[in-house]
């Protein structure tokens, strides 16, 4: 590819080329769900943002070439008080076991229909206790962190150019939206690494006495660990880059000695649902599989692919307003594309030229639509259409028909040609009409080599 991939950096806050450590290994991190309910529509952009992401990067560094690890929390207060809430009879390990698992079988199930590959690495938080803990003893070691009341803390003055990510002064920092401001805290800032478990709460055996992991020293561990000390991209929501990411870069680079955690920090923007941002209180709490399998949004459900595209319509460091409108919109443009398998051909370079323009997704989604209608007249175009399309997640797929039922239409689909050529134009819109019938759809168009009239059918979605 000769464009080069440009990205805007949170950490800097301009728009540079993307230069990879390892060309070879491209390396990236997504923070993924807290595993304590179904997820909601505004955890769906992420996972879309990011695969479209790891797509492109698969497409120009070769798929055997990049890294990417999505993580499972699955320790969390929240969690534990689902456990409680859900499984009052159990054992609470095993409560919480009955909550995650269900809870992330169900968001593999979701963003799987939302056209989303699966990650390389999908770590998760309860498998890389002692790589917490080893981070932690050094952060101590280092002077970075301190024991106080039986928690661990991160002493945030220790570093000096602490708040790099979200660029507010320390004297401006809270705590961490998970931990409260306590008295036996150096600085109101500080936030914690690791803290006591009662008998009733989940816990692991440590220097400090049984207890559970910060929600922050997760990424860091995780990402050290499958990916190295830095790594080429992180990605996440907007809402995380503080406290959450700017935690983690304070970690990571105290305990490795580093200038910094990510070289490229990606941020998603927020989502709101018919122009109110999302909540339960009022009523416009969405998840996606209400959107996926019930009719609680727009009177109806919404295909995976109507939902994607919808997201890819806006910008991905723009808010976007997610409303019945937009979903129809999006279904409206899906209809008018032709159905198609991936093959070996190229994308439109104008597509390519969008995506590497900071994920433009919006100008390569109009590309696209321009490439189908020409694709509808000059059915050479769709093997680009296809390949584009494959690019973005939003290739629609020709139905499953019998190889039998297949073989009679090819065979109708060869008469009509030949009733065309001699020129018996009533018998061969009668073809059209019956296969028109059946649901078979057929598109005409060129040979690019021969100039001979070539006809592919689809069925009609």
């Amino acid at each position: 590819m000769s464009v080069p991939l440009k990205f805007y950096n949170t950490l800097t806050r301009q728009k540079t080329v993307f230069e990879p450590i390892d060309p070879d290994n491209v390396r990236m991190y997504v923070c993924g769900p807290t595993v304590y309910d179904y997820a909601h529509i505004g955890n769906a952009r992420p996972a879309i943002v990011f695969d479209v992401l790891y797509r492109l990067l698969r497409h120009v560094y070769g798929a055997d070439h990049v890294t990417y690890a999505r993580n499972i929390t699955d320790v969390d207060d929240k969690i534990n008080a689902r456990a409680l809430r859900d499984h009052p009879g159990l054992p609470l390990n095993e409560a919480i076991r009955q909550v995650t698992e269900k809870t992330e079988t169900q968001y593999h199930q979701d963003i799987a229909a939302l056209g989303c590959l699966p990650p390389n690495v999908e770590p998760r938080a309860t498998d890389n206790i002692p790589q917490m803990i080893e981070i932690i003893e050094t952060l101590i070691a280092r002077n970075h962190a301190y024991v106080a009341q039986g928690e661990v803390l991160f002493d945030t003055k220790s570093m000096q150019d602490y708040g790099q990510l979200s660029k507010r002064p320390l004297d401006e920092q809270q705590a961490g939206a998970r931990i409260a401001v306590d008295a036996h805290k150096k600085n109101p800032g500080d936030f914690v690494l690791w803290k006591l478990s009662s008998e009733n709460e989940p816990g692991w055996e440590s220097p400090w006495g049984r207890g559970r992991p910060g929600w922050h020293i997760e990424c860091s561990a995780m990402s050290q660990r499958y990916l190295g000390e830095v790594f080429d991209i992180h990605g996440g929501g907007l809402d995380l880059i503080f406290p959450h990411h700017e935690n983690e870069i304070a970690q990571s680079r105290c305990a490795h000695g580093t200038q910094v955690m990510a070289n490229l920090w990606m941020h998603n923007g927020f989502v709101q649902v018919e122009g109110r941002k999302m909540s339960k209180s009022d009523g416009n709490f969405i998840t996606i599989n209400e959107l996926l399998a019930t009719k609680t949004f727009g009177g109806r459900s919404w295909p995976g692919e109507v939902l994607r595209l919808a997201m890819l319509m806006t910008h991905y460091r723009e808010p976007i307003d997610f409303s019945v409108k937009r979903l129809e919109e999006a279904e409206r443009l899906l209809a008018k594309w032709p159905a198609a398998e991936p093959g070996k051909a190229e994308p439109c370079p104008i597509v390519m030229e969008a995506l590497a323009d900071d994920l433009n997704t919006v100008a390569a989604v109009q590309r696209l639509h321009a490439l189908a209608q020409e694709a509808n007249g000059d059915s050479s175009i769709i093997p680009m259409f296809a390949a584009s399309a494959a690019l973005l997640g939003v290739l629609p797929k020709k139905a499953e028909i019998d190889e039998a039922v297949a073989s009679a239409v090819d065979a109708l689909v060869a008469m009509r040609l030949e009733m065309l050529k001699a020129k018996n134009f009533a018998e061969a819109d009668k073809i059209r009409n019956e296969l028109g019938e059946k649901g078979i759809q057929l598109k005409d168009g060129k040979d690019p080599a021969t100039g001979e009239r070539v006809t592919t059918w689809e069925m009609k979605r």
